[in-house]
C-alpha cells in the first residue's frame, strides 16, 4: 500500500486527533489507520461525560471558588504520590507541564474552537480527609457543553475538512501488528487489513482477516488507548501486592476495542514501558441493562449520601465515602474477600444524587437541551436513572428495611446479608441525623458539600433518616469493580517522543493519550482528580502533532 504521508497515526481516538489536528495545521500530510470502522472515529472520549479539569477558570470564580497553580499542582502531586527515580523521571515533568495547562491555555485552546462547558463546576474526587494528601480542594470537573462527542466533534471536523483537502487518509479496519524499525529508527508499520464490518459504534467487531498491508512514513504516532477492555491483560498487570488480589468479576467500563495490543507491538519494537502497574477502576460500576458492547458496565456517578456497606453488611470505614477516593476504597472492597458492595439510600437521595457517567446516559447535556437539563431540578429521577431504577438488574426498590435486605440476598445468595446487621448500620447512622452536627464524618461531608451552593442545589441531598418513610422507597444498588484507564504506559518526553529502556529518544516513535499513561507514561502517578483523562489526550496529542509538525524535515 503507498500512502504520500509525513507521519502515521496509529490510532483514530481523541489522542489521534488532536495530534493530526495539529499537523494538518501545519500542512503536513497524516495517514490515520484504526482497526474498528469509521463509525468509532473519536474512539472511547466519544463515550465520555466530558469532563475536564481547569484551574481557576472564570466558571470557578463565579460559583465562589478560589484556585490557584499552586493548589492544583499540590494537590496533582499529593495525589500522584511519584516514588520511583527512574519511571516517574518523565511523568513527574509532566505533571507540571498538564497542570500549568489547565490553569493557563487550555481552556482558551478549547474555547477557540468552539468548546464551551456548564456554568457550574463539580467536586469530585474529594479525597481522603488531609490536606497533604490525595484529592481536589476545590471543585474542578469542568462538565462540557456537549459531553465527550462534542469533544470529539471540535477535532473531528477540522481533520475531516483536511481529509477533504488530501491532508489527512483514513485507513479504517486496519489492524497494526508491527512497528517498522530500521537503523534504529521507526519508519512505518506493518499490519492486516481486516473484514469490512458495518457494526455500530462501540459494538465488537469482527477480527477476521481480509489481507496484509505495510505503510512508512517519516514518523509513527501511536495512539491506541489503554487495556481496560482487555480482562486478562488488566489481570497481568494487576498490583496484587498494592490492592490485593483482583476480583474474579469485573464489568467493563470501555469498548472491546481497547485491548492494549499495542503496548506490546511497541515494547517488542524497542519501546520502553513504565508504571504498568498503575489503573484505575471504579468501585461503583453497575451492569448496563441495555449494552453497547460485552460485559458493558456504567459507572454511577454519587453524591456523599449513601450508605456503602460491604458485601458483609459492614459499613465502609471513614473516609471512604461515596466520590471521594476511589483506589483507596478499592482496596479495601477487595481486602474483604468480595468484588461487590451495596449502596442504601432513599427515593429522596436517588433523586437528587444519582448521576450516571457516559455521553449516552446523559443525553440533555450531550443534546445540548437546555429546557431538558433544566428539568434536573425537578423532583423526579432523571430519565436515565430511571430507567436503571426500573430495568437494572442490580437495583433493589422495597419499602420496608427487612424487605429491602431479602432483595438483595436474592441477587447475591451466595453472600448473604444479616438483616440485623444491616440494621445496625442503618439506625447508627439514622441517629445522628437529629442535629445539624454530628461525630459522623459521612455527615459532615455531606454538610461541608452543600456549604458549596452548585451541590446544595443540584447534587446533595438534604440530610435525612434513611428509615424516613417520607424520603422513601428504600433502595439498594449492588456495585461492582468497573475496569476503566490505564495510569502507565508508553515511556515518553514532553515532545511525546517515545524513549527506549535505557532512557534514549527513540527516532520516528511517538505515543501519546492513554497508551502512554496520558504522557510520560504516568502523569497521574498513583491517583487521578477526575476530568483528566481527556484533558491528558488533548495535552499530550497536542505535544505530539506540534513537535512533528515543528521538527520534521
Amino acid at each position: 500500500m503507498s500512502d504520500d504521508a509525513d507521519v502515521i497515526v496509529v490510532g483514530a481516538g481523541l489522542a489521534g486527533l488532536v495530534a493530526t489536528y495539529e499537523l494538518v495545521r501545519a500542512g503536513r500530510r497524516v495517514l490515520v489507520i484504526d482497526q474498528e470502522n469509521e463509525a468509532n472515529l473519536g474512539g472511547q472520549a466519544f463515550w465520555s461525560l466530558g469532563g475536564l479539569f481547569l484551574v481557576d477558570s472564570p466558571e470557578q470564580r463565579r460559583m465562589g471558588v478560589k484556585d490557584s497553580y499552586d493548589l492544583a499542582l499540590g494537590d496533582w502531586l499529593a495525589s500522584a504520590g511519584f516514588d520511583r527515580e527512574r519511571e516517574d523521571h518523565w511523568p513527574r515533568q509532566w505533571a507540571k507541564a498538564y497542570v500549568n495547562f489547565a490553569a493557563g491555555e487550555k481552556r482558551a485552546y478549547l474555547h477557540g474552537l468552539g468548546l464551551r462547558v456548564m456554568p457550574t463546576v463539580g467536586w469530585a474526587e474529594r479525597g481522603g480527609g488531609s490536606a497533604t494528601g490525595h484529592g481536589n480542594s476545590v471543585p474542578r470537573f469542568h462538565l462540557t457543553w456537549g459531553t465527550g462527542p462534542e469533544v470529539v466533534r471540535v477535532f473531528r471536523e477540522p481533520v475531516l475538512a483536511a481529509a477533504e483537502r488530501g491532508l489527512v487518509t483514513f485507513r479504517h479496519r486496519h489492524r497494526a501488528d508491527e512497528l517498522i524499525v530500521e537503523n534504529g529508527a521507526v519508519v512505518g508499520v506493518r499490519g492486516t487489513v481486516l473484514a469490512p464490518s458495518a457494526e455500530e459504534r462501540g459494538v465488537a467487531s469482527s477480527r477476521e482477516a481480509a489481507g496484509e498491508f505495510e505503510v512508512r512514513a517519516q514518523a509513527v504516532v501511536v495512539t491506541s488507548g489503554g487495556i481496560g477492555g482487555n480482562h486478562d491483560l488488566v489481570r497481568k498487570n494487576w498490583p496484587a501486592d498494592r490492592m490485593g488480589r483482583a476480583p474474579e468479576s469485573m464489568v467493563t467500563g470501555v469498548p472491546a476495542y481497547v485491548d492494549g495490543r499495542m503496548l506490546g507491538i511497541t515494547e517488542d519494537a524497542g519501546g520502553s514501558i513504565v508504571n504498568r502497574d498503575r489503573m484505575w477502576h471504579y468501585t461503583e460500576g453497575i451492569k448496563n441493562w441495555d449494552p453497547v458492547w460485552p460485559g458493558h458496565g456504567i459507572r454511577i456517578i454519587p453524591g456523599p449520601s449513601s450508605l456503602w456497606l460491604d458485601a458483609t453488611g459492614q459499613r465502609l470505614p471513614a473516609p471512604l465515602f461515596p466520590g471521594h477516593d476511589t483506589l483507596a476504597t478499592l482496596r479495601h472492597i477487595l481486602g474483604t474477600g468480595h468484588g461487590h458492595t451495596w449502596f442504601v439510600l432513599t427515593r429522596a437521595i436517588v433523586e437528587k444524587e444519582f448521576a450516571l457517567s457516559g455521553s449516552e446516559q446523559n443525553p440533555d447535556i450531550t443534546g445540548k437541551d437546555l429546557k431538558l437539563v433544566l428539568s434536573r431540578v425537578k423532583k423526579g429521577a432523571p430519565g436515565p436513572v430511571q430507567a436503571f431504577l426500573d430495568h437494572g438488574e442490580d437495583f433493589v426498590v422495597r419499602r420496608t428495611l427487612p424487605e429491602l435486605v431479602e432483595g438483595m440476598n436474592a441477587l447475591t445468595p451466595d453472600a448473604p446479608l444479616d438483616l440485623a446487621q444491616v440494621e445496625r448500620e442503618v439506625r447508627a447512622r439514622d441517629a445522628q441525623t437529629g442535629n445539624a452536627f454530628s461525630k459522623d464524618l459521612q455527615l459532615m461531608a455531606i454538610r461541608n458539600a452543600r456549604s458549596y451552593r452548585p451541590d446544595r442545589i443540584t447534587r446533595v441531598a438534604k440530610p435525612h433518616a434513611l428509615l424516613d418513610p417520607a424520603a422513601g422507597p428504600l433502595i439498594a444498588v449492588r456495585l461492582h469493580v468497573l475496569t476503566r484507564k490505564t495510569l502507565g504506559g508508553l515511556e515518553t518526553t514532553l515532545d511525546s517522543q517515545v524513549v527506549r529502556p535505557d532512557g534514549t529518544p527513540f527516532d520516528g516513535l511517538y505515543a501519546a493519550g492513554e497508551v502512554a499513561g496520558f504522557g510520560g507514561g504516568g502523569v497521574h502517578g498513583y491517583n487521578a482528580l477526575e476530568g483528566t483523562f481527556l484533558g491528558g489526550c488533548i495535552f499530550s496529542g497536542r505535544a505530539a502533532g506540534r513537535a512533528l509538525a515543528r521538527d520534521l524535515g
